[in-house]
This record gives C-alpha cells, sequence and structure tokens, in this order.
C-alpha cells in the first residue's frame, strides 16, 4: 500500500498475553498499608481533619476535587463523545496492523525509519493536523539497514540458525563457510587464552544463556487491587530534582580487570576474527540485537562500522547447542551471510510532530509523544509501536469528536530513544532550555509549555499515573481520572520513573508525565519476537481515550499544570 494511504479497515484479534515488559518502572518506595479508598465525601473529609487525623493522599484526592473544581473543570459532554469514538470506531487496530506489517522495524536514521516518517506525516495531516513536520534535530551519524541475513550449523549436523545482525556493523563478503570456536573472554586474564586462535574463525563470543523455560508459558498477572492501593501510598524517599534519578539508581562500581563489551569486540577485530556470534536473551526463541558494543553517536561512522566485525545475535537454543558440540571437542562448522547498507555521510535524524490548533490561548501548549524508533530485529509492536498507535489514536479521536482546545495539543514522536532520549532531550533543549544550564538557559516556550504525556512502559492498559513527586499536580489529575474510574483508572502514585522521553523535561522542572499501566509481557519486547500478534488490542483502545481525556482537559483548563515546587 501506498505510504500516504491509511490503512484499509480490518478486523483483527490478539491475545492479551501477560508478563513483564522490557521498560518495566522500578520504583524504590516506603510502603505504608491503609484502607482502600473509594469516593469520599468533602464534608467527612473535613470532619477528620477537624479531629486531628491525618488524611492520606488517596483520601484528599476526592476533597481536592471539589475545591478545584473551576480551575480544573471536567466536560463529561465531551468525555462521553471521546469514549464513543474511542470505543466504538477506533482505528487503532489497523494503524498499529500498518506499521507493524507493512513498515515494520524503525531503526533511527535508517532508510526503514525515512519511509515510515514519511508515512506517518501523511497520516496526521490526513487526520486534520496542523504544522506536521520533520524536525531535524541533530547530525546522528551515517544510516544502517540491515537487507539480508542467512545463517546456517552445516557440521556435524545440518541446521539452520536464526539469528540477526547487531546494528551499525558490516556485513560478510559474501558467502562464508566458516570453523566455529568458543572465544568467551570475560576477564583480561582470558586475553591470553584465546589470542592467536580466532583468525578467519566464528566467535562464539557469550556465555550459553541460561533459557527460561516459563517466560512465554505463563504470563505475570495483572496487577491487583491491592498492588494499586500500595502504589497510591507510595512515599517518595528522595526529594524531587535534575538528580533524582541518579540518587535512585546509583551506578554500579565496575571491576576494572573484567571486560566490557566495547573491549573484547575490539579484541576480536584485532585477531582477525571473521564473525563474532553471541546469545544473551535467555527468553526461548528470542533474539536480542542492539547495536556495535561501544558504539556512540560520534562513533557511528561509515569507516568506523566498516572497520568492525560482522556481529551476529543468535536465538539461545541454536548457540547453546554449537557450545556444547564444542564443548565436546567436536568441530562445528556454519555458513554465513550478512548484507547491510551503509550511508555514505553523516545524516540528521528527525523527530515528527503535528498539532491541533488552539483558540485564546493557543501559544500555549499541551504535549503528549512516544518514541518512534526501534531496534531492527522485529516490528517492535509492544516498544513502541504501540505507544505511537495510542498516540495517533488520541488526536484522531480529538479531531472526530471536534474538540475544541484553548491550548495548542502538539504531538511528537520521537528518534533516538533507544539509544539515548537523543530527540527528546534535543527537542526540550531548543524549544524549553534548560534553567539550570547557562549556557543554554530559559527559552520563550519554558513557561508556554503547561504539560507533556508519554507512552513508552508496553502495551498494558492505564490503571493511574505516576506523579513524579509532583503532588501539586494531584488535584486535576484527580478531577480527569473521576470520569474514567470504570475503565480502570484507579491510582495516582507520588512515585517518579525514568528510562524514557518524559524525563528530559522532568530534568528541567517541567511537568511531564507517564501512565501506570497493568503488566504486560510475553511480547518479546527488544526482541525478534515483538509482533502485532501478542498485543492486547482493547488495552490500547482504553489508554487512547484516556489520553485524548487528559490532553483535553490539560488543553481546556484555567491553568498551566504546576511544576514542582510550585502552587
Amino acid at each position: 500500500m501506498a505510504g500516504g494511504t491509511w490503512p484499509q479497515a480490518i478486523t483483527l484479534n490478539a491475545s492479551d498475553a501477560s508478563d513483564s515488559p522490557m521498560h518495566h518502572p522500578r520504583p524504590r518506595t516506603k510502603r505504608a498499608q491503609v484502607a482502600r479508598h473509594g469516593p469520599f465525601p468533602t464534608a467527612i473529609a473535613v470532619l477528620l481533619a477537624l479531629a486531628g487525623l491525618a488524611l492520606s493522599p488517596a483520601l484528599l484526592d476526592f476533597r481536592l476535587v471539589a475545591q478545584d473544581a473551576t480551575r480544573w473543570p471536567v466536560d463529561l459532554d465531551v468525555i462521553a463523545k471521546i469514549r464513543e469514538e474511542g470505543l466504538q470506531r477506533s482505528q487503532l487496530p489497523n494503524t498499529l496492523s500498518y506499521m507493524t506489517d507493512v513498515l515494520g522495524a524503525r531503526l533511527t536514521n535508517s532508510d526503514d525509519m525515512d519511509r515510515a516518517q514519511r508515512w506517518v506525516v501523511e497520516q496526521m495531516k490526513r487526520i486534520g493536523l496542523t504544522n506536521t513536520a520533520l524536525e531535524p534535530f541533530m547530525d546522528y551519524g551515517v544510516s544502517w539497514d540491515n537487507e539480508y541475513v542467512s545463517l546456517h550449523m552445516l557440521e556435524p549436523d545440518y541446521s539452520p540458525l536464526v539469528g540477526y545482525p547487531i546494528a551499525h556493523t558490516p556485513g560478510t563478503d559474501g558467502k562464508q563457510r566458516l570453523g566455529a570456536v568458543i572465544g568467551n573472554a570475560r576477564t583480561r586474564q582470558d586475553l591470553e587464552k584465546y589470542r592467536g586462535r580466532l583468525r578467519g574463525m566464528a566467535v562464539l563470543s557469550s556465555p550459553p544463556p541460561v533459557i527460561d523455560q516459563t517466560r512465554f508459558a505463563r504470563g505475570t498477572p495483572r496487577r491487583t487491587d491491592e498492588e494499586m492501593r500500595a502504589l497510591a501510598e507510595d512515599v517518595i524517599l528522595p526529594p524531587a530534582g535534575p538528580d533524582y534519578f541518579s540518587r535512585l539508581y546509583p551506578p554500579t562500581p565496575r571491576n576494572p580487570d573484567i571486560l566490557t563489551a566495547a573491549q573484547k569486540l575490539d579484541f576480536y577485530v584485532a585477531e582477525g576474527a571473521a564473525v563474532v556470534l553471541e546469545s544473551s536473551s535467555g527468553w526461548p526463541g528470542a533474539v536480542r540485537g542492539f547495536a556495535r558494543p561501544g558504539a556512540k553517536i560520534d562513533r557511528w561512522a561509515r569507516d568506523a562500522t566498516l572497520a568492525s566485525v560482522p556481529v551476529i545475535a543468535i536465538t539461545p537454543e541454536h548457540y547453546n547447542r554449537m557450545y556444547r558440540v564444542l564443548a565436546r571437542d567436536i568441530p562445528v562448522e556454519v555458513e554465513v551471510e550478512v548484507r547491510n547498507r551503509h550511508g555514505a555521510a553523516v545524516s540528521q535524524a528527525n523527530n515528527v510532530v503535528g498539532e491541533i490548533p488552539g483558540s485564546d490561548r493557543a501559544d500555549e501548549v499541551v504535549m503528549l509523544g512516544a518514541h518512534f524508533d526501534t531496534w531492527h530485529a522485529s516490528p517492535n509492536a509492544s516498544d513502541n509501536t504501540s505507544g505511537v498507535a495510542v498516540m495517533l489514536e488520541a488526536m484522531r479521536i480529538l479531531k472526530a469528536v471536534g474538540a475544541a482546545p484553548r491550548r495548542t495539543i502538539r504531538i511528537a514522536l520521537w528518534s533516538g530513544e533507544e539509544q539515548g532520549l537523543w530527540g527528546s532531550r534535543a527537542y526540550v533543549r531548543e524549544h524549553f532550555g534548560d534553567p539550570d544550564d547557562p549556557a543554554v538557559g530559559k527559552k520563550d516556550g519554558y513557561d508556554k509549555l503547561s504539560v507533556y504525556f508519554n507512552q513508552d512502559y508496553g502495551p498494558g492498559q492505564y490503571r493511574g499515573i505516576w506523579l513524579q513527586g509532583n503532588e501539586h499536580v494531584r488535584a486535576p489529575f484527580s478531577a480527569w481520572m473521576e470520569p474514567l474510574r470504570d475503565m480502570g483508572m484507579s491510582t495516582i502514585s507520588p512515585q517518579g520513573v525514568g528510562s524514557t522521553d518524559h524525563v528530559p523535561f522532568d530534568e528541567v522542572g517541567l511537568p511531564a508525565f507517564q501512565f501506570l499501566q497493568a503488566r504486560v509481557g510475553g511480547t518479546g519486547g527488544h526482541t525478534n519476537l515483538d509482533f502485532f500478534d501478542t498485543i492486547p488490542l482493547d488495552d490500547l483502545k482504553k489508554n487512547a481515550v484516556i489520553m485524548a481525556v487528559f490532553v483535553y482537559h490539560a488543553a481546556i483548563a484555567e491553568d498551566v499544570l504546576p511544576r514542582t515546587g510550585s502552587r
């Protein structure tokens, strides 16, 4: 189908598999056991307060709703229209199917990414968004695309092997028949053991992974009501601030005798290895393929890529079989052919943006977004095509119901997230600035941004929202959640989560949030198994409705959302 056309309507079903998503947030908290909260009349809350009884944040939600009804209004008529459009006439399955089945993987700055970004700009225009654009943010490096991979064990027994090349590595010089050898160098002392033995060989470079036999046989249970209540009563231990996450998750000290992945690869290149084989997922049938070890943005140049050696990640069952045979001192031969395409020169990476214009406060902005880039071994339905589909559907719903926001609503689909939040970080610095960095400063757009909402923790249903330590947004979020409780929106957690594109906003003091999602797994995030078939479509339909409700109400509110430390 042509890139500028909307996917034809189809009826699709997907299983609601469950397990832990790749990016599952891990807040460190102190839990307090409290009774389940429900609607709590303001009068009773006041009486308890007068009696000197402390109210939990969960109970205070409903008092805050009553006190701030004017400041944070709720439009039930528009919510009803959003729900009907999003649940009865959803285009989300069609969007998700087209992106996963037709467009496929979208490695940052690849030709596949360029094709997909141009397609999504046309879809934004089709649903009526304005100011749609590819917005360049940095000279990223040369493009890299895999065109072909063929991998077989020839001796001692023939078997096709499942494997994918690591990004920003070269291909082979045609079809290669190679002897295999174990070269699992872990420490500097191991280097001498393998020196002189690897030239012209296919090197098994990692220890055999232990396979989690139950990974896809059983799912991770959805969060229970008690777990949700506990999250609502979590207490933040460190204060919020730019170094909030660094204090939550301090760096782990490294033993200098243990080789890094980059040091191992440099050794294999110097020793003349023909191909490097690895396996690290431990998931049945799964290949986890990332980028060349040690490769940074400034190293993803054509010369650096071609000077490396082909690296192929293999499913653990196939890798372990070869490893066991070699451990018996029985020779293993493999046949390998990899064709990768490399750009000729450094090119720019782009984010994609589009807008629904506001009215009397059009210069103020409400943002929603998700990272558009993926790794390259699969279409990455859960990480993060599901998030992209939710954002596009939320914007489509708002246009379809004729929503009239006061503030401009802007969608941003980021690039470079998987390599380190490059797209969102560059966007924040360009449009909003960094008050803590004198070289950047606070830009005009800083005070004009009301809020940013993000999705990237898998395809699970929204069950609430993380406050990122900003208690001042509890009142509006409580008000907007109340009409959505029958859809599972029940919990506000004061905790913060990280590792995705709301973080650059949060780090400069702007309100930016992830929704608290149901645990859904079995989707093989970051692997060759992350396809449409494992995605819970009903969860995503609800997410698009909830996202549209939150974005719309932020766009019609009397005030921009309060920053951390403000009132």
